[in-house]
């Protein structure tokens, strides 16, 4: 009995993480870094002209409120999303596809590996060439950064399944569809959620790139209209903006990976049991 409490018993510092609240552990370090900043431009330490304090920033997002800020988020999510689903619904099946065939592999994969290290702006002037300055060149860079994380992920997931599990649906006799959609979709559901919140964060990252070309509204536009205003308070709002949808994103993709991996009995869930 004593060595199954032992077993069965949380380390201390498990019991303790689980009693503190996670919202103010995660707020301690921004408050702590915009603190240093505002009193070290106070004190004069760091020019106010290159690094406005938390202060001006925030004075600055009350004024962009008042002008026309939720048109500019709007547009630059409004981007992300449609960017994200094109490159997640086209890198899902050819995932799928590579990691199942060898043949489609051999034929595919080092292509996508090839395109995979290109810089996002390397693509700029071709996809302005093509589709000119609306907001078809802006979506499809965004599906481009999407399409290779989410690609690797599925690929990884698929070829990281244990052998044996497929081992025992041929052993039930479980047809090719219901193989996959009982064992190997499940199994490396962990993978592809990863690589779905990964191709998620560069969306965001492809769609500030995708802005900078000839956009007249969205983040990426308040960048490049503080960058020629000499304006860094406007440029620091919206980098601020920019990580705040980017951690809202992220939390709701993180929230779908908790509760459709509910079943898995992993280390990182043990503790919330």
């Amino acid at each position: 009995m004593e060595r199954q409490a032992i077993i069965t018993a949380a380390p201390p510092s498990l019991r303790a993480r689980r009693r503190l609240p996670g919202l103010p552990l995660g707020l301690l370090l921004p408050a702590l870094a915009l603190i240093g900043f505002e009193v070290g431009v106070r004190a004069g330490l760091v020019p106010a002209n290159l690094l406005p304090p938390p202060s001006a920033v925030l004075e600055s997002l009350s004024w962009l409120l008042e002008n026309g800020l939720a048109g500019h988020i709007g547009a630059s999510t409004l981007r992300v999303a449609a960017g994200f689903t094109a490159g997640a619904l086209l890198a899902l099946p050819l995932g799928a596809l590579v990691a199942l065939n060898r043949r489609a592999e051999a034929m595919l994969d080092p292509t996508f590996q090839a395109l995979r290290a290109i810089p996002s702006l390397a693509w700029v002037p071709l996809l302005l060439l093509w589709f000119g300055i609306d907001e078809a060149p802006k979506i499809i860079l965004i599906a481009i950064g999407a399409f290779f994380p989410v690609y690797m992920g599925v690929v990884a997931g698929i070829r990281g399944v244990d052998r044996g599990l497929t081992e025992v649906g041929l052993l039930y006799r479980l047809s090719p569809f219901a193989l996959a959609r009982r064992v190997l979709l499940p199994a490396a559901l962990p993978s592809i959620l990863t690589g779905l919140r990964n191709g998620l964060s560069l969306a965001w990252m492809f769609m500030v790139a995708a802005e900078l070309i000839a956009a007249s509204r969205g983040l990426g536009y308040l960048l490049t209209d503080g960058r020629e205003s000499s304006r860094a308070d406007i440029m620091l709002a919206a980098i601020v903006l920019l990580a705040v949808l980017g951690k809202i994103s992220d939390s709701a993709m993180q929230t779908l990976e908790r509760r459709w991996l509910a079943w898995r009995d992993s280390y990182a869930t043990r503790d919330a049991r």
